[in-house]
């Protein structure tokens, strides 16, 4: 079953305050090249020619999969 959550899109100001890092290190986290690369931060949607965002829903999976983890 779908929440409201799976499909509310966050924007990168939003998705900063959502899970407190900042905006360098989630691009970090995006970047193939870096050695900060997160193979399993949720991907961007595009929402246009030059907005991106992502879905909430998968933001928080991520976020629990890291707090087992710890």
């Amino acid at each position: 079953m779908y929440t409201t959550d799976d499909f509310t899109i966050l924007r990168m100001k939003d998705l900063v305050d959502f899970i407190g890092l900042s905006r360098s290190k989630i691009y970090e986290m995006l970047d193939h090249n870096s050695k900060r690369h997160d193979p399993a931060f949720p991907k961007q949607v595009r929402l246009g020619t030059a907005a991106v965002g992502w879905y909430q829903g998968e933001v928080i999976a991520w976020l629990q999969r890291r707090r087992q983890q710890s």
